[in-house]
């Protein structure tokens, strides 16, 4: 269960609003590992899935940011509902190093492409971003919905809307920096590899969508907070029933993505 980030390099020593990755082995847990950059997470994560392919096991890996954005954005950025159409743009769009990216200017480059001021805000650079206001509250339009569905039921109360970018909670950031790694995943492991809610729970490599805050309660004194909650939340999920025909898994989210833990409305 990995706690993810938009920002840049984090430094050597552990610390929170970083890279954390709570690993459940069986009935073992190891301690939750610290990554300071998105590039050596990938090659952690990379090498780590191969070997368990080499030893015939299975994974499965969550990520605690939005799989997609409400519905409509995805067929206006690139004609189609696809959401893996909407990874693959983001991986063509974005330059990320570790001391930089251009997650901001892309962003502003989204919104100028749209009537009036918006959906995405919170430009957190000291520079300027054409069309990317500083505050939510300048935007003069959304054509598409603020949240996604499943960050409208019950369980979800508190979770942050995609277009939000920076400030405190901000989600926005992470989806725009996590979007172009899930699609690199699904290229490295091309065929033994599955992404819930739009594809099932079938290939040995599993793909989902977590919210720490659904699994994990405070921290105990002295621990990092977002240690505290991959850890819990892989605790948590490693005792669900996550088999492919589970009535918790059938969603109807073709398009948006669904939280892992957030109950499906009731047909």
């Amino acid at each position: 269960m990995i706690d993810w980030s938009g920002g840049n390099d984090r430094g050597a020593a552990p610390k929170k609003d970083a890279i954390w990755a709570g690993v459940h082995h069986g009935n073992t847990f190891e301690a939750p590992h610290y990554f300071r950059t998105r590039q050596s997470l990938t090659t952690w994560l990379i090498d780590t899935l191969q070997d368990l392919l080499n030893k015939g096991r299975k994974a499965l890996v969550g990520f605690d940011f939005p799989f997609g954005y409400p519905a409509g954005f995805g067929r206006h950025l690139t004609g189609t509902d696809d959401p893996f159409a909407l990874w693959a743009w983001f991986a063509d769009h974005i330059t990320d190093t570790p001391k930089a990216n251009n997650r901001f200017d892309v962003a502003g480059q989204i919104n100028a492409t749209l009537p009036g001021t918006g959906p995405f805000w919170g430009n957190g650079l000291k520079k300027d971003i054409a069309d990317l206001p500083r505050k939510g509250l300048a935007r003069t339009a959304n054509p598409f919905p603020e949240k996604r569905a499943v960050e409208q039921a019950p369980q979800a109360k508190g979770s942050f809307t995609c277009w939000q970018l920076a400030g405190a909670g901000a989600v926005g950031s992470q989806v725009i920096m996590g979007l172009p790694v899930l699609h690199h995943l699904r290229e490295t492991f091309a065929g033994n590899i599955c992404v819930w809610p739009f594809e099932p729970l079938t290939k040995p490599i599993a793909l989902v969508e977590i919210w720490p805050t659904l699994f994990a309660g405070p921290a105990p004194d002295g621990m990092i907070k977002d240690a505290h909650q991959v850890q819990a939340t892989a605790k948590a999920i490693a005792h669900k029933n996550l088999s492919p025909d589970h009535a918790d898994l059938h969603v109807a989210a073709p398009v948006e993505g669904w939280i892992l833990g957030v109950e499906p409305p009731q047909q």
